[in-house]
């Protein structure tokens, strides 16, 4: 039951059966020798993973193939997310790191050189790089909200301010860079910049945050930008990322279902086996309920997920349902895993098992992506705007 197919082609269900397999067997085994909060893994239990991953064909799944990616759908990258989002690290780092990852798309629309020198090492290599968006000035709006300026001197730019809530800002290669080349508060002045390595006057301090992964605020201090480093024109910041941001929703909507689904099933494995009052916990109605409820929304939220994913691969216009998945799945992963913590009891908020971890990670998705009040925000908006037949 809990394997429940929502319409997946023979493909789709054989992807997803490959995917749960090397969850199962390859990385579960690993993770177990690394502590709870651990978000990495050394080298030297990686690697063997992710050569694993690559021989099976779960290697950058998004990424094109003629990059070394494997060039699959979003409706099968979110299958996958979903499946190797079931590990402790799996909300942030699905199956552990060993699928490679799939750098950030507006960079496969840049220059043949930028294409080669950044994407390709980081497809092939499995490198993440970052994505330098939000401040403290707002996160959730930043086409208005971004202040750190990016001023063209000859054949370079300077660059100065800050950004917050940056994730893996220490430890990639490259990362691309959002400041503002036009006036303040005009959306169409923002530039996309590329950020090659640590340069001289950029300075990154860990941000302390409820997960073990910490994102970082970003420092630029008359930081120089190679004119070559220019992803597309000046004011195109936001043009060349905004599908991209829009295709991130559904992997990120999808891992948070994977996550649930696994705390479910250890929900009710406890409840089939703990004893209280003389009854099996299974055999109380508040618990069956609660089962029963997490079960028929997680179904739900699965097909909204898909629903949006299969309409971009249409090549139709998903935005809106890209935001209804996100809020929905993220919405109902938090509400899942506060249910099975409660089943389990002291046991759920115990470091013996993985859901005190999800519990903690899985609040910030309500954030992350857009929060739900904004995502809510666009759809009445749409639908206010629309004349409705």
């Amino acid at each position: 039951m809990l394997n429940h197919n929502p319409n997946l082609t023979e493909e789709l269900l054989l992807i997803r059966d490959t995917a749960q397999r090397f969850m199962e067997r390859e990385v579960s085994p690993v993770e177990d020798k690394v502590p709870h909060d651990a978000f990495e893994l050394p080298e030297n239990l990686l690697k063997p993973l992710q050569e694993k991953a690559k021989a099976i064909g779960l290697w950058a799944v998004r990424s094109p193939e003629e990059f070394g990616g494997g060039g699959m759908s979003l409706e099968a990258t979110a299958v996958i997310a979903e499946e190797t989002a079931k590990c402790r690290m799996g909300a942030y780092i699905p199956a552990c790191g060993s699928t490679g990852s799939s750098p950030p798309g507006p960079i496969l629309l840049g220059t043949r050189a930028q294409i080669e020198k950044f994407a390709v090492p980081a497809i092939r290599d499995g490198k993440k790089a970052y994505v330098a968006i939000s401040e403290a000035s707002g996160g959730a709006d930043p086409a208005r909200s971004i202040r750190t300026r990016a001023v063209l001197n000859g054949d370079r730019y300077i660059v100065n301010g800050s950004k917050m809530w940056i994730t893996g800002a220490v430890g990639a290669n490259w990362g691309l860079l959002f400041a503002r080349t036009g006036a303040q508060g005009e959306r169409g002045g923002i530039t996309c910049f590329i950020i090659d390595g640590q340069p001289k006057g950029m300075i990154c301090k860990p941000i302390p945050v409820i997960r073990s992964w910490s994102p970082y605020e970003m420092f630029f201090e008359d930081v120089e930008i190679p004119v070559e480093h220019r992803l597309g024109e000046e004011g195109q910041g936001f043009a060349l990322c905004e599908k991209w941001l829009v295709e991130q929703r559904i992997p990120y909507a999808a891992g948070t279902i994977g996550i649930a689904q696994a705390s479910l099933v250890i929900a009710i494995n406890w409840a089939k086996e703990r004893e209280t009052f003389r009854t099996k916990l299974a055999d109380k109605q508040s618990i069956q309920w609660m089962i029963a409820d997490s079960e028929m929304e997680l179904r739900a939220a699965r097909l909204l997920v898909l629903d949006a994913a299969r309409k971009g691969d249409q090549g139709l216009n998903f935005k809106i349902e890209a935001s209804i998945a996100k809020v929905v799945a993220t919405e109902t992963a938090g509400r899942v895993v506060d249910r099975c913590i409660q089943i389990l009891g002291g046991m759920g908020v115990s470091q013996e098992m993985p859901l005190e971890r999800w519990y903690r990670e899985l609040r910030i998705k309500r954030i992350g992506e857009g929060p739900s009040e904004v995502h809510r925000m666009v759809l009445a908006r749409e639908l206010l705007s629309s004349s409705l037949k």
